[in-house]
């Protein structure tokens, strides 16, 4: 009789033990499913208005902006394009988010802005998890004025965008120079898509810069 009872207790224990883990396990899924519903918004909405800004920091003044047209590079890479216009709908200019897969912390990802003619205007970087102190110093490093790392001005078609190790003109970040590589690739393939949009001038040699990415 008291095996019986004995048994009967552990069966039981070992339902109710079942019984609670389903019900964490639900609870667990619920509370994430609706912590994800929750975030999801403010998250798309945070992007957005990352994207909006960085769109006005590398293009020159402009009225309007094109939808963004999807450009092909590399044969493995499609990069979004946003072209630039001003009051009187004339072209000024093109944004291209570009990205590295080789950054020392992984992917890069990058805007950057070219001026009617194919010269950089400006960068801004969208996202990057290289070593803090190191390649992190990209969001700055390569628009210090009166440096030989700043690329703002240089048109990738005339200058060889690349760390100075590699026969290149700009100067890689000091002790990062994986990252400075990364980056710099961005930026060429930036340049890809800008010169393969319909609006991009057609007579620079658009292989004696871009394709030159290592």
């Amino acid at each position: 009789m008291g095996r019986y009872v004995r048994m009967a207790k552990l069966t039981s224990s070992f339902k109710n033990m079942v019984i609670s883990l389903l019900s964490i396990t639900v609870f667990s899924a619920l509370t994430l499913g609706s912590v994800y519903t929750l975030t999801k918004e403010p998250i798309e909405k945070s992007k957005t208005a990352k994207l909006q800004k960085a769109l006005k920091e590398v293009l020159p003044a402009f009225e309007h902006l094109d939808t963004a047209i999807k450009v092909p590079v590399n044969n493995v890479d499609t990069l979004n394009v946003y072209k630039a216009y001003d009051k009187n709908n004339v072209f000024v200019g093109a944004a291209v988010e570009a990205n590295s897969k080789n950054g020392f912390g992984g992917e890069i990802k990058i805007m950057i802005g070219f001026d009617k003619e194919g010269n950089i205007i400006n960068y801004s970087v969208l996202e990057q998890k290289e070593t803090p102190g190191l390649g992190t110093k990209m969001v700055d490093w390569f628009k210090m004025s009166n440096t030989k790392h700043d690329i703002r001005g240089k048109n990738p078609a005339k200058h060889r965008l690349l760390v100075s190790k590699d026969g290149g003109e700009i100067d890689a970040i000091t002790a990062a120079t994986i990252s400075s590589r990364a980056f710099l690739e961005a930026v060429n393939k930036a340049y890809q898509a800008y010169a393969n949009n319909p609006k991009a001038p057609k007579t620079h040699d658009v292989s004696s810069g871009a394709s030159n990415i290592n």
